[in-house]
Protein backbone atom coordinates (compact mmCIF):
# COMPACT_ATOMS: atom_id res chain seq x y z
CA UNK A 1 0.00 0.00 0.00
CA UNK A 2 1.16 3.56 -0.71
CA UNK A 3 -0.23 6.28 1.56
CA UNK A 4 -3.28 4.11 2.21
CA UNK A 5 -4.10 3.80 -1.51
CA UNK A 6 -3.87 0.58 -3.52
CA UNK A 7 -0.84 0.16 -5.73
CA UNK A 8 -1.54 0.60 -9.45
CA UNK A 9 -1.63 -2.65 -11.39
CA UNK A 10 -0.13 -2.36 -14.87
CA UNK A 11 -2.34 -3.68 -17.63
CA UNK A 12 -0.48 -5.09 -20.58
CA UNK A 13 -2.01 -5.36 -24.00
CA UNK A 14 -1.13 -4.96 -27.63
CA UNK A 15 -1.11 -1.14 -27.50
CA UNK A 16 2.24 0.56 -26.99
CA UNK A 17 2.49 2.16 -23.56
CA UNK A 18 3.67 5.76 -23.92
CA UNK A 19 4.83 7.28 -20.65
CA UNK A 20 7.51 9.78 -21.63
CA UNK A 21 9.20 11.51 -24.56
CA UNK A 22 11.76 8.72 -24.93
CA UNK A 23 8.90 6.25 -25.48
CA UNK A 24 7.54 8.48 -28.24
CA UNK A 25 10.99 8.83 -29.80
CA UNK A 26 11.51 5.05 -29.88
CA UNK A 27 8.14 4.45 -31.51
CA UNK A 28 8.60 7.29 -33.98
CA UNK A 29 12.04 6.04 -34.98
CA UNK A 30 10.54 2.70 -35.99
CA UNK A 31 8.01 4.48 -38.19
CA UNK A 32 10.52 6.64 -40.05
CA UNK A 33 12.76 5.61 -42.96
CA UNK A 34 16.46 5.67 -42.12
CA UNK A 35 17.21 8.81 -44.12
CA UNK A 36 14.35 10.73 -42.50
CA UNK A 37 15.20 9.47 -39.03
CA UNK A 38 18.84 10.49 -39.38
CA UNK A 39 17.89 13.87 -40.84
CA UNK A 40 15.63 14.67 -37.90
CA UNK A 41 17.66 13.13 -35.08
CA UNK A 42 21.25 13.97 -35.98
CA UNK A 43 23.34 17.00 -35.11
CA UNK A 44 26.45 18.30 -36.82
CA UNK A 45 29.90 16.72 -37.15
CA UNK A 46 30.62 14.56 -34.09
CA UNK A 47 27.27 15.06 -32.31
CA UNK A 48 28.90 16.73 -29.29
CA UNK A 49 26.61 19.71 -28.93
CA UNK A 50 23.38 17.83 -29.59
CA UNK A 51 24.30 15.35 -26.83
CA UNK A 52 25.25 18.10 -24.38
CA UNK A 53 21.98 19.97 -24.98
CA UNK A 54 20.14 17.29 -22.99
CA UNK A 55 23.01 16.27 -20.69
CA UNK A 56 23.35 19.85 -19.39
CA UNK A 57 20.13 19.49 -17.43
CA UNK A 58 21.63 16.64 -15.41
CA UNK A 59 24.04 19.08 -13.72
CA UNK A 60 21.17 20.44 -11.64
CA UNK A 61 19.15 19.08 -8.74
CA UNK A 62 15.66 20.21 -7.75
CA UNK A 63 15.12 21.53 -4.23
CA UNK A 64 11.88 19.87 -3.22
CA UNK A 65 9.77 21.77 -0.68
CA UNK A 66 7.13 20.39 1.70
CA UNK A 67 3.83 21.44 3.24
CA UNK A 68 3.14 24.08 0.59
CA UNK A 69 -0.49 24.53 -0.46
CA UNK A 70 -0.39 23.88 -4.22
CA UNK A 71 -4.09 23.15 -4.64
CA UNK A 72 -4.49 26.25 -6.85
CA UNK A 73 -1.27 25.84 -8.79
CA UNK A 74 -1.20 27.85 -12.04
CA UNK A 75 1.13 26.88 -14.90
CA UNK A 76 0.01 29.57 -17.34
CA UNK A 77 2.03 32.48 -18.66
CA UNK A 78 1.95 34.95 -21.56
CA UNK A 79 4.01 34.76 -24.75
CA UNK A 80 3.78 36.99 -27.85
CA UNK A 81 0.83 38.72 -26.21
CA UNK A 82 -1.07 35.44 -25.90
CA UNK A 83 -1.92 33.55 -22.67
CA UNK A 84 -0.57 30.00 -23.00
CA UNK A 85 -1.23 26.90 -20.92
CA UNK A 86 2.37 26.57 -19.73
CA UNK A 87 5.70 28.19 -20.68
CA UNK A 88 6.37 26.16 -23.79
CA UNK A 89 6.05 26.91 -27.51
CA UNK A 90 6.60 24.74 -30.58
CA UNK A 91 9.85 25.65 -32.31
CA UNK A 92 9.93 26.13 -36.08
CA UNK A 93 11.03 22.84 -37.64
CA UNK A 94 10.98 22.15 -41.36
CA UNK A 95 9.90 19.15 -43.39
CA UNK A 96 7.22 18.04 -40.95
CA UNK A 97 5.30 16.28 -43.72
CA UNK A 98 8.25 13.90 -43.95
CA UNK A 99 7.23 12.70 -40.45
CA UNK A 100 3.46 12.64 -41.16
CA UNK A 101 1.45 13.64 -44.25
CA UNK A 102 -0.45 16.33 -42.34
CA UNK A 103 2.83 17.86 -41.16
CA UNK A 104 2.53 21.41 -39.88
CA UNK A 105 -1.27 21.32 -40.15
CA UNK A 106 -1.39 18.56 -37.53
CA UNK A 107 1.08 20.46 -35.36
CA UNK A 108 -1.00 23.65 -35.56
CA UNK A 109 -4.16 21.80 -34.58
CA UNK A 110 -2.37 20.21 -31.63
CA UNK A 111 -1.02 23.59 -30.49
CA UNK A 112 -4.48 25.10 -30.72
CA UNK A 113 -6.15 22.27 -28.82
CA UNK A 114 -3.54 22.49 -26.06
CA UNK A 115 -3.16 26.26 -25.91
CA UNK A 116 0.50 26.85 -26.83
CA UNK A 117 2.08 29.03 -29.51
CA UNK A 118 3.73 27.78 -32.70
CA UNK A 119 6.76 28.76 -34.77
CA UNK A 120 6.49 28.19 -38.54
CA UNK A 121 9.61 27.22 -40.48
CA UNK A 122 10.64 28.73 -43.80
CA UNK A 123 10.99 25.07 -44.78
CA UNK A 124 7.40 24.19 -43.87
CA UNK A 125 5.65 21.85 -46.29
CA UNK A 126 2.42 23.85 -46.05
CA UNK A 127 1.91 27.57 -46.54
CA UNK A 128 1.82 29.91 -43.57
CA UNK A 129 -1.80 30.76 -44.35
CA UNK A 130 -2.86 27.12 -44.41
CA UNK A 131 -1.02 26.44 -41.14
CA UNK A 132 -2.57 29.33 -39.22
CA UNK A 133 -6.00 28.49 -40.67
CA UNK A 134 -5.62 24.92 -39.42
CA UNK A 135 -4.69 26.07 -35.92
CA UNK A 136 -7.13 28.96 -35.70
CA UNK A 137 -6.84 32.25 -33.85
CA UNK A 138 -6.63 31.08 -30.24
CA UNK A 139 -2.83 30.99 -30.26
CA UNK A 140 0.00 33.15 -31.58
CA UNK A 141 2.28 32.22 -34.49
CA UNK A 142 5.83 33.29 -35.27
CA UNK A 143 7.43 33.11 -38.71
CA UNK A 144 11.00 31.81 -38.82
CA UNK A 145 13.13 33.55 -41.41
CA UNK A 146 16.71 33.43 -42.69
CA UNK A 147 18.57 36.40 -44.18
CA UNK A 148 18.08 35.95 -47.93
CA UNK A 149 19.81 37.07 -51.12
CA UNK A 150 16.43 37.54 -52.80
CA UNK A 151 14.94 40.46 -50.91
CA UNK A 152 11.75 40.39 -52.97
CA UNK A 153 11.08 36.79 -51.93
CA UNK A 154 11.93 37.60 -48.33
CA UNK A 155 9.46 40.48 -48.40
CA UNK A 156 6.74 38.25 -49.86
CA UNK A 157 7.29 35.74 -47.03
CA UNK A 158 6.90 38.57 -44.50
CA UNK A 159 3.75 39.87 -46.18
CA UNK A 160 2.16 36.42 -46.22
CA UNK A 161 3.06 35.92 -42.55
CA UNK A 162 1.43 39.22 -41.63
CA UNK A 163 -1.66 38.39 -43.67
CA UNK A 164 -1.89 35.03 -41.89
CA UNK A 165 -1.83 36.74 -38.50
CA UNK A 166 1.71 35.96 -37.34
CA UNK A 167 2.85 38.06 -34.38
CA UNK A 168 6.62 37.82 -34.76
CA UNK A 169 9.57 37.15 -37.04
CA UNK A 170 12.14 34.72 -35.64
CA UNK A 171 15.26 35.76 -37.55
CA UNK A 172 17.66 32.84 -37.47
CA UNK A 173 21.10 34.40 -37.28
CA UNK A 174 23.30 31.35 -36.71
CA UNK A 175 23.39 29.99 -40.26
CA UNK A 176 25.66 31.93 -42.65
CA UNK A 177 26.47 28.40 -43.81
CA UNK A 178 25.00 25.06 -42.79
CA UNK A 179 26.77 22.96 -40.20
CA UNK A 180 28.65 19.84 -41.27
CA UNK A 181 26.00 17.10 -41.23
CA UNK A 182 27.71 13.85 -42.11
CA UNK A 183 24.54 11.75 -42.21
CA UNK A 184 22.94 14.03 -44.79
CA UNK A 185 26.04 13.82 -46.94
CA UNK A 186 26.38 10.05 -46.63
CA UNK A 187 22.70 9.58 -47.47
CA UNK A 188 22.74 12.20 -50.24
CA UNK A 189 19.69 13.53 -48.43
CA UNK A 190 17.06 15.19 -50.60
CA UNK A 191 13.54 16.25 -49.74
CA UNK A 192 11.19 13.34 -50.55
CA UNK A 193 9.31 13.52 -53.82
CA UNK A 194 6.01 15.37 -53.61
CA UNK A 195 6.99 17.70 -50.77
CA UNK A 196 7.33 21.40 -51.58
CA UNK A 197 8.40 24.52 -49.68
CA UNK A 198 5.54 26.95 -50.39
CA UNK A 199 7.00 29.70 -48.18
CA UNK A 200 10.17 29.64 -50.28
CA UNK A 201 8.09 29.26 -53.48
CA UNK A 202 9.91 26.03 -54.38
CA UNK A 203 8.22 23.05 -55.98
CA UNK A 204 9.15 19.45 -55.33
CA UNK A 205 10.80 19.16 -58.73
CA UNK A 206 13.06 22.15 -58.12
CA UNK A 207 13.93 21.07 -54.58
CA UNK A 208 14.97 17.57 -55.62
CA UNK A 209 17.47 18.87 -58.16
CA UNK A 210 19.89 19.69 -55.33
CA UNK A 211 20.90 18.38 -51.93
CA UNK A 212 19.46 20.06 -48.83
CA UNK A 213 22.82 21.75 -48.22
CA UNK A 214 23.17 23.08 -51.78
CA UNK A 215 19.56 24.25 -51.87
CA UNK A 216 20.06 26.24 -48.69
CA UNK A 217 23.17 27.98 -49.97
CA UNK A 218 21.39 29.05 -53.18
CA UNK A 219 19.22 31.58 -51.36
CA UNK A 220 20.87 32.15 -47.97
CA UNK A 221 22.73 35.45 -47.56
CA UNK A 222 26.03 35.08 -45.71
CA UNK A 223 26.62 38.85 -45.87
CA UNK A 224 23.99 39.40 -43.18
CA UNK A 225 24.66 41.89 -40.39
CA UNK A 226 22.99 43.40 -37.34
CA UNK A 227 22.83 46.93 -38.71
CA UNK A 228 21.61 46.00 -42.18
CA UNK A 229 19.13 43.18 -41.55
CA UNK A 230 17.33 44.43 -38.44
CA UNK A 231 16.85 47.88 -39.96
CA UNK A 232 15.57 46.33 -43.19
CA UNK A 233 13.06 44.16 -41.32
CA UNK A 234 11.86 47.15 -39.28
CA UNK A 235 11.13 48.92 -42.53
CA UNK A 236 9.07 46.01 -43.84
CA UNK A 237 6.95 44.79 -40.93
CA UNK A 238 5.16 45.75 -37.73
CA UNK A 239 5.61 42.23 -36.35
CA UNK A 240 7.92 41.71 -33.41
CA UNK A 241 11.50 40.85 -34.36
CA UNK A 242 13.21 38.13 -32.33
CA UNK A 243 16.70 36.77 -32.91
CA UNK A 244 17.06 33.00 -32.79
CA UNK A 245 20.51 31.51 -32.31
CA UNK A 246 21.97 33.69 -29.53
CA UNK A 247 24.61 32.03 -27.31
CA UNK A 248 26.64 34.92 -25.87
CA UNK A 249 26.33 38.05 -23.78
CA UNK A 250 27.84 40.06 -26.64
CA UNK A 251 25.07 39.09 -29.05
CA UNK A 252 22.43 39.58 -26.38
CA UNK A 253 23.60 43.17 -25.97
CA UNK A 254 23.64 43.66 -29.74
CA UNK A 255 20.06 42.44 -29.98
CA UNK A 256 19.08 45.03 -27.37
CA UNK A 257 21.12 47.77 -29.03
CA UNK A 258 19.39 47.15 -32.37
CA UNK A 259 15.93 47.22 -30.84
CA UNK A 260 14.98 43.55 -31.09
CA UNK A 261 11.90 42.44 -29.17
CA UNK A 262 13.36 39.26 -27.71
CA UNK A 263 15.94 36.51 -28.16
CA UNK A 264 15.90 32.74 -28.26
CA UNK A 265 19.05 31.17 -26.84
CA UNK A 266 19.63 28.38 -29.33
CA UNK A 267 22.35 26.38 -31.06
CA UNK A 268 20.00 25.18 -33.82
CA UNK A 269 19.38 21.88 -32.05
CA UNK A 270 23.09 21.04 -32.27
CA UNK A 271 22.89 21.12 -36.08
CA UNK A 272 25.22 24.08 -36.73
CA UNK A 273 28.55 24.57 -34.91
CA UNK A 274 29.52 21.36 -33.16
CA UNK A 275 31.38 22.25 -29.99
CA UNK A 276 29.16 25.24 -29.26
CA UNK A 277 27.85 25.22 -25.69
CA UNK A 278 24.62 23.55 -24.68
CA UNK A 279 21.88 26.14 -24.68
CA UNK A 280 21.22 25.64 -20.97
CA UNK A 281 24.87 26.42 -20.25
CA UNK A 282 24.71 29.55 -22.43
CA UNK A 283 21.38 30.67 -20.97
CA UNK A 284 22.72 32.12 -17.73
CA UNK A 285 25.22 34.36 -19.54
CA UNK A 286 22.50 35.70 -21.82
CA UNK A 287 19.98 36.23 -19.01
CA UNK A 288 22.53 38.17 -16.97
CA UNK A 289 23.44 40.31 -19.99
CA UNK A 290 19.77 41.05 -20.77
CA UNK A 291 19.05 42.20 -17.19
CA UNK A 292 15.31 42.07 -17.86
CA UNK A 293 15.47 44.54 -20.76
CA UNK A 294 14.10 42.02 -23.27
CA UNK A 295 12.55 38.56 -22.89
CA UNK A 296 14.96 35.63 -23.07
CA UNK A 297 13.66 32.26 -24.30
CA UNK A 298 15.61 29.09 -25.06
CA UNK A 299 15.39 25.85 -26.99
CA UNK A 300 17.47 22.68 -27.17
CA UNK A 301 17.44 19.43 -25.23
CA UNK A 302 14.02 19.80 -23.56
CA UNK A 303 12.80 16.24 -22.99
CA UNK A 304 11.10 16.43 -19.58
CA UNK A 305 8.81 18.81 -17.78
CA UNK A 306 11.52 19.20 -15.16
CA UNK A 307 13.81 20.50 -17.95
CA UNK A 308 11.34 23.33 -18.52
CA UNK A 309 11.41 24.02 -14.78
CA UNK A 310 15.23 24.18 -14.70
CA UNK A 311 15.34 26.53 -17.70
CA UNK A 312 12.83 28.87 -16.07
CA UNK A 313 14.73 28.75 -12.78
CA UNK A 314 17.85 29.91 -14.65
CA UNK A 315 15.99 32.86 -16.12
CA UNK A 316 14.26 31.78 -19.33
CA UNK A 317 10.71 33.08 -19.63
CA UNK A 318 9.66 30.30 -22.00
CA UNK A 319 11.14 27.29 -23.81
CA UNK A 320 10.64 26.01 -27.35
CA UNK A 321 10.74 22.36 -28.42
CA UNK A 322 11.41 20.92 -31.87
CA UNK A 323 12.41 17.27 -32.17
CA UNK A 324 9.81 15.96 -29.68
CA UNK A 325 7.13 17.39 -31.96
CA UNK A 326 8.62 15.62 -34.98
CA UNK A 327 8.61 12.38 -32.99
CA UNK A 328 4.99 13.01 -32.00
CA UNK A 329 4.04 13.45 -35.64
CA UNK A 330 5.84 10.27 -36.67
CA UNK A 331 4.21 8.42 -33.78
CA UNK A 332 0.60 9.41 -34.42
CA UNK A 333 0.13 12.73 -36.23
CA UNK A 334 -1.86 15.39 -34.38
CA UNK A 335 -2.66 12.95 -31.59
CA UNK A 336 1.05 12.24 -31.20
CA UNK A 337 1.92 15.94 -30.90
CA UNK A 338 -0.85 16.36 -28.33
CA UNK A 339 0.64 13.43 -26.42
CA UNK A 340 4.04 15.14 -26.41
CA UNK A 341 2.48 18.31 -25.03
CA UNK A 342 0.48 16.40 -22.44
CA UNK A 343 3.54 14.49 -21.21
CA UNK A 344 5.61 17.65 -20.86
CA UNK A 345 2.76 19.58 -19.24
CA UNK A 346 1.95 16.94 -16.63
CA UNK A 347 5.60 16.50 -15.73
CA UNK A 348 6.12 20.27 -15.48
CA UNK A 349 3.05 20.72 -13.32
CA UNK A 350 4.07 17.88 -11.01
CA UNK A 351 7.57 19.33 -10.73
CA UNK A 352 6.17 22.74 -9.78
CA UNK A 353 4.01 21.16 -7.09
CA UNK A 354 6.82 19.11 -5.57
CA UNK A 355 9.09 22.16 -5.50
CA UNK A 356 6.38 24.24 -3.81
CA UNK A 357 5.88 26.69 -6.69
CA UNK A 358 2.29 27.85 -7.09
CA UNK A 359 2.93 29.95 -10.21
CA UNK A 360 5.69 30.25 -12.77
CA UNK A 361 6.82 33.53 -11.20
CA UNK A 362 7.90 31.54 -8.12
CA UNK A 363 10.35 29.42 -10.15
CA UNK A 364 13.75 30.96 -9.39
CA UNK A 365 17.35 29.87 -8.91
CA UNK A 366 16.52 29.19 -5.27
CA UNK A 367 14.67 26.12 -6.56
CA UNK A 368 17.90 24.58 -7.84
CA UNK A 369 21.11 23.09 -6.52
CA UNK A 370 24.20 21.98 -8.42
CA UNK A 371 26.87 19.37 -7.80
CA UNK A 372 30.38 20.81 -7.46
CA UNK A 373 33.52 19.08 -8.73
CA UNK A 374 34.23 17.75 -5.22
CA UNK A 375 30.78 16.21 -4.89
CA UNK A 376 29.10 18.87 -2.74
CA UNK A 377 25.54 19.99 -3.39
CA UNK A 378 25.43 23.79 -3.56
CA UNK A 379 22.36 26.01 -3.87
CA UNK A 380 22.02 28.15 -7.00
CA UNK A 381 21.19 31.36 -5.18
CA UNK A 382 19.64 34.45 -6.69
Amino acid sequence: MSGGAPLPVPVKGEDIVILNIDDIKKTASKNLPVTAREFFNSGSTYQTTIAENSAAFDKYRLRSRVLVDVSSLNTSTTCLGQPIKFPLCIAPAGLQAMAHPDGELATARACSSFGVNMGISSYANYSTGDITAAGGHGISYAMQLYPMRNRQLQERIIQRAEAAGCKAILLTGDSPVLGVRYNEWRNDFRTPEGLSFPNLERTSEVIRETTHDSGFMQYNDDSHSWARDIAWLRGKTKMQIWIKGILTAEDTNLAIRHGCDGIIVSNHGGRQLDGAPATLDALLECVEAARGRIPVHMDGGIRRGSDIFVALALGAECVWVGRPVIWGLAYKGQEGVEKVLQVLYEDFRRCMALCGCRGVEEITRDCLARMTADGLLVRCKL
